[in-house]
């Protein structure tokens, strides 16, 4: 059982930056694959990026590709995003995932993970 809770989101005008954090708890966090997900207004839980257990692998949706970084420390049981040149329609409730499968890494799919944190809300002004 892996329990998650985020941290780190706010009210940044476009272009800028914030990172954000995600403690897990439970002794198996390091075996599990992480990830990040945001889910705006009245759209889909859509994926944002993920990380293979050791952190080797990284892997992002187009639409932060570039923007976005995925890391993680497995000592303290961390996993961050830090985003930059925030755009307006990167505006959602950003969650953080774990699962306890390798494929999840490549699915991103919403499905694939089996843990998630309560979302912490990211507001772009334009």
């Amino acid at each position: 059982q892996v329990q998650l809770v985020e941290t780190g989101g706010g009210l940044v005008q476009s272009g800028g930056s914030l990172r954000l954090s995600c403690a897990g708890s439970g002794r198996t966090f390091s075996s599990n694959v992480m990830g990040w997900f945001r889910q705006a207004p009245g759209k889909e839980r859509d994926f944002v990026a993920a990380i293979s257990r050791s952190g080797g692998s990284t892997y992002y949706a187009d639409s932060v590709k570039g923007r976005f970084t995925i890391s993680r420390d497995n000592a303290k049981n961390m996993v961050y995003l830090q985003m930059s040149n925030l755009k307006a329609e990167d505006t959602a409730v950003y969650y953080c995932a774990a699962s306890d499968y390798g494929s999840a890494v490549v699915s991103r799919s919403v499905g694939a993970f089996d843990y998630w944190g309560q979302g912490t809300q990211v507001t772009v002004s334009s």
